[in-house]
């Protein structure tokens, strides 16, 4: 009588040492403990400044590019690592200081390195880096400080009025320029802070980097169309102001105002998207993609 030998069954790989459930609702309890007023606030000014609605966007994509690359994030093994406590006592230590120093871009960046010190000290520096695009995109949904603003809003302002007055006595316009004032035969235009695009730049450049992922594989070429978003946002808001000077002068200087100011926004930043568009197309036209690839 033989005996059957047992059949040596293969061994699995070992299941990658999540952190259990308890322990990860305990997490998200305490940093919702932490930053409640610093994301009520945040989401505040998203709802009530027209310069930052864009950040009710961001953290939606940022999930959305997770759940993109769940099966890659699987296939990752967890490597905790003790670094990541310094990583997380700095974004504590920088929550602390914002708001002593009633500072909100520091209290509210501070979430994001707490968030990088909690991925590094639990699952390890790999999946951070497997992690890292949609961590770095969470920035565009803090608004820049007042005094950043500031500094980059008056230049956009004066670079427009410098446009649209060398621009619009080719089209037959006499123009004054004092500082960001378009002195008009009809009347005075003044660029003003809304009117600076910087409201068109910051949107502008947060779809780029949302086109760029979502319609090209090559970093190269992601970085190029996040960048290039910036001088197309600049040229599409001076044209914008080079057209208000138009319908003053030839039409009506009531229609400068109301309704249709907002709608040549609108305009100009559907222009903006169809700028980014063709210059992809223009740069995948001489460098193509190679077959293999597509």
């Amino acid at each position: 009588m033989q005996v059957e030998q047992p059949v040596a069954r293969p061994k699995l790989a070992a299941e990658p040492a999540w952190l259990p459930v308890w322990q990860i609702a305990l997490l998200v309890a305490l940093l919702f403990w932490l930053y409640l007023a610093t994301l009520t606030h945040l989401v505040g000014q998203w709802w009530n400044d027209p310069n930052f609605s864009h950040g009710f966007f961001v953290p939606l994509f940022a999930g959305f590019v997770i759940w993109q690359e769940r099966a890659k994030l699987a296939a990752v093994k967890p490597h905790p690592s003790w670094s990541g406590l310094f990583v997380l006592s700095l974004g504590l230590c920088v929550l602390v200081l914002g708001q002593m120093g009633a500072e909100l871009f520091l209290s509210r960046f501070s979430l994001l390195i707490v968030l990088a010190g909690l991925i590094v000290l639990f699952l390890g520096w790999n999946f951070f880096r497997a992690v890292f695009f949609p961590w770095a995109f969470l920035v565009l949904m803090i608004p820049i400080p007042a005094i950043v603003f500031n500094q980059i809003t008056f230049p956009l302002q004066l670079l427009a009025s410098k446009v649209a007055s060398t621009t619009l006595p080719w089209l037959g316009v006499p123009v004054l320029r004092e500082g960001n004032v378009i002195i008009l035969p009809a009347m005075a235009l003044e660029v003003a802070d809304a009117c600076s695009g910087i409201r068109s730049l910051m949107s502008l450049a947060t779809l780029a980097v949302i086109y760029g992922y979502l319609m090209e594989s090559k970093t190269w070429l992601r970085v190029v169309l996040a960048l290039a978003s910036l001088p197309i946002a600049v040229a599409a808001n001076s044209l914008r102001v080079v057209g208000t000077g138009l319908l003053v002068q030839y039409w009506d200087p009531d229609k400068a105002q109301g309704f249709f100011h907002e709608f040549q926004g609108w305009l100009m930043f559907v222009a903006s998207l169809i700028m980014l568009y063709l210059l992809h197309k223009g740069i995948r036209f001489f460098w193509p993609e190679p077959k293999a690839a597509r």
